[in-house]
């Protein structure tokens, strides 16, 4: 026992000298120093020249997979859609292929600027696609899947052929067919230093004002009556103690010169409603699955809110349960709901809620 006693206490020294080794130098006491596998987990910037690009490839036709299941149902089947975000794709020529400078884009006329018309780097795609992407799950995607689903935005823009397996080895090579690849510019001076080719006259040519100037402009701001009450009455929030006592924002603004505390304190007290319990539950859930990223309660986010379904769907908890279940497209507009895989017994509390109105 007596030497097991010391094996122990021999490891135990050892980890605390270990802790205290791993501590960091520049703030001693506090925290330690980062170890490379956690510094990898946030270094994943991908640069134009590729540096952080990790090694991997990906198909078009895996892409268009990944895309249906996880990108369509907010910018379109063929990154079209103007109904949740701007277009990635179109407004982009052979001639821009060949020229990396997009004509669209000096037209005042053309409707609008897609991804794919503006930017200027592949690895921008890459990079951006690999950290926020999906949406409500960003960096979900495997290297593969990121990939694959750039080699599909880069096919839609004819960029690159059906067949063709985006890989870390070619990359470069589809950089030099970028639509805009020659349409930005850093000949604007706005850092110091020689990092632009030593421009050093700045993009602007203001001069100071002397006389005759436009008066300072004073900051000031007030609350709509729209937005006056629309967390609730503030009076019913606050201590009936105290030298601030909240503003009756059932009531309109009072007019300049009007004491506010008079109008707050003249104002009758209005009871508190009752909390609902069901809404409160039902609205855990939603947050729980992630479902409010494209839903609002009383507004369209990507797909209606759901007090629009509510009023289609009263009543219909079966109805509902399998929608959420199974998803769909076609009756709140052409942006499709997938599948979603929550618990039965969730799906249902949710369904009631809205069958019910989805109050709040």
């Amino acid at each position: 026992m007596s030497r097991f006693r010391d094996a122990v206490l021999t490891v135990a020294l050892l980890a605390a000298a270990g802790g205290a080794a791993a501590q960091s130098s520049l703030f001693p006491g506090i925290g330690r120093a980062a170890t490379p596998s956690e510094v990898a987990k946030w270094d994943i910037d991908v640069r134009p020249d590729f540096k952080g690009l990790p090694a991997g490839s990906g198909s078009v036709a895996k892409g268009q997979d990944v895309w249906e299941a996880k990108c369509a149902h907010c910018h379109g089947v063929f990154g079209e859609s103007n109904e949740v975000f701007s277009p990635l794709i179109g407004g982009t020529t052979a001639a821009d292929i060949k020229n990396g400078r997009v004509a669209n884009l000096q037209r005042s006329d053309y409707p609008g600027r897609t991804t794919l018309m503006k930017v200027a780097t592949v690895s921008t795609l890459w990079d951006y696609i690999n950290r926020a992407m999906p949406w409500t799950n960003p960096k979900t995607l495997t290297t593969e899947e990121v990939y694959a689903v750039t080699a599909f935005m880069l096919n839609l823009a004819n960029i690159v052929p059906d067949n063709y397996v985006l890989s870390d080895k070619n990359i470069a090579e589809v950089q030099a067919r970028m639509p805009n690849r020659n349409g930005m510019t850093t000949a604007h001076a706005m850092w110091p230093g020689n990092e632009f080719g030593g421009v050093k006259k700045p993009d602007t040519a203001n001069k100071i004002c002397m006389k005759d100037c436009t008066p300072e402009a004073k900051v000031a701001s007030f609350l709509p009556d729209f937005a006056r009450n629309a967390h609730g009455n503030l009076q019913e929030q606050n201590r009936t103690v105290g030298p601030q006592l909240g503003v009756d924002t059932t009531q309109p603004e009072p007019k300049v010169g009007r004491p506010v505390a008079a109008a707050a304190t003249s104002a009758p007290v209005v009871a508190a409603k009752p909390e609902n319990t069901e809404a409160k539950a039902a609205m855990a859930l939603l947050n729980k699955h992630s479902c409010t990223a494209c839903h609002g309660v009383d507004k369209k986010i990507v797909g209606p809110g759901f007090n629009e379904i509510a009023k289609k769907q009263a009543g219909k908890v079966d109805y509902l349960v399998g929608r959420i279940k199974a998803g769909g497209v076609g009756v709140y507009g052409q942006i499709p709901m997938p599948a979603q895989s929550l618990p039965d017994a969730d799906a249902k509390k949710i369904a009631e809620w809205i069958s019910k109105g989805a109050s709040k």
